[in-house]
């Protein structure tokens, strides 16, 4: 029966024999997990060249220029046989029996007396597959084994089951951006850390259809916004999350589109790590892109504008954003901008923005209710108040924004 069991090589020597790409790639993953590596081959492949000149420090790597001997394994706590030679691997898998090292041989896992599992990561979990070959009744199936790997990833990637802790550990805090509305635009970092979470902070924007994945017992906590109704305070949001990371829980803080984007991420990652809470970010598809997408509006276009701006319906426009408008030099996004387009409207016509520019609002982008509305500057404040227009909405102005813009284009 084989056991499989995770071994810490932090800080440990392990002995690679060979210098081609099987024994770049181990010595690469060894590296990466914190271990010492010794290289030892006549020759070496560009990649185990890569590894030395980007070493820390020659304790962390390093190259002896010939062919392995005995006295080579000698402190190592692993050996992985990796040469292009068959008994010359298998010698080296000897070696290490008779000094009691465990030793994966790359050519021929029955040989030797680790393996080294396909594995896939999702957060902190870390899964191998290998096949059971002690008795002699399986051979080593490395393809079988990675395809059994990949559909693992792929459940735990979905992140459609509950991967929750189930011991105390360290509060942490991920600020998720999750897109537009639409669930399957949520990215896949996103999804497993919702699978991985004990508390999830929600705004009534972005894809809340996914609140109703999570298992049984995740504490959701409904922090929304609408305009003119902020019923819980920015600070006391940030207290939110700070409390329950420091209760030991896994917290995520659900936003629509991309937090850092108008959506005051970058005040709750203060928060937190002011807080000694430890705090990251999953960046999400940003509505003033996306949106504009999915009703067929480039935001740039060869032969048409090369630029855009992403502006605030809250704040003026500026400058800069007028300025393009009028110039046609750049096309601009406004989020958040349904109540000021009356203000938004005078504001490029005092610039000397043309009144025949074109204006296109999204509604309800990535959505079953997602409609667009196309106007232009001069008619963009009747037409909105004519067809009712709402919120969410990303509202574009400028010449991308025209019906026709996408007909006959060309390569």
């Amino acid at each position: 029966m084989t056991t499989l069991v995770g071994l810490d090589v932090a800080g440990r020597l392990v002995v690679v024999a060979g210098g081609g790409p099987v024994a770049a790639r181990r010595g690469r993953a060894l590296l990466a997990d914190g271990a010492h590596v010794r290289f030892v081959a006549p020759w070496i492949c560009e990649d185990v060249t890569d590894l030395l000149a980007g070493a820390a420090d020659e304790e962390s790597v390093m190259w002896v220029p010939r062919d392995v001997r005995p006295g080579d394994l000698r402190g190592a706590w692993l050996v992985h046989a990796a040469t292009d030679d068959a008994r010359a691997n298998r010698e080296v898998a000897r070696w290490a029996a008779e000094s009691r090292i465990w030793c994966v041989n790359a050519g021929e896992a029955d040989a030797g007396t680790a393996r080294t599992p396909a594995t896939t990561r999702s957060g902190d979990v870390l899964v191998g597959v290998v096949t059971d070959t002690a008795d002699g009744s399986v051979a080593a199936d490395p393809r079988r084994v990675r395809e059994v790997r990949d559909s693992v990833a792929e459940h735990l990637r979905s992140g459609a089951r509950d991967q929750r802790r189930r011991r105390p550990g360290t509060g942490h805090v991920t600020l998720v951006g999750g897109g537009p509305g639409a669930v399957d635009l949520l990215t896949i970092r996103g999804r497993r850390a919702l699978a991985e979470a004990d508390v999830v902070v929600t705004d009534r924007l972005g894809p809340v259809g996914v609140l109703d994945e999570l298992a049984p017992g995740v504490e959701v906590i409904d922090v929304g916004k609408t305009p003119g109704n902020h019923p819980v305070p920015q600070y006391e949001i940030n207290a939110i999350l700070v409390d329950h990371a420091r209760r030991g829980r896994a917290v995520v803080r659900l936003k629509g589109g991309d937090p850092f984007v108008y959506g005051r991420g970058g005040e709750e990652l203060v928060a937190c790590r002011e807080a000694g809470v430890s705090a990251d970010v999953v960046p999400g598809v940003s509505s003033a892109l996306s949106v504009p997408a999915l009703a067929g509006i480039p935001l740039t276009h060869r032969g048409v504008v090369a630029a855009f701006h992403v502006v605030s319906g809250h704040a003026a426009l500026g400058a800069a954003a007028t300025t393009a408008v009028r110039d046609r030099s750049a096309t601009l996004v406004v989020l958040m901008g349904v109540a000021a387009l009356p203000r938004i409207v005078d504001e490029l016509l005092d610039a000397g923005a043309d009144p025949q520019t074109p204006v296109a609002v999204v509604e309800n982008g990535s959505t079953p209710r997602q409609r667009l509305t196309r106007a232009t500057i001069g008619t963009a404040v009747a037409r909105a108040a004519a067809v009712g227009v709402g919120n969410p909405a990303v509202v574009v102005v400028g010449d991308v924004a025209a019906e026709e813009i996408l007909e006959g284009a060309s390569d």
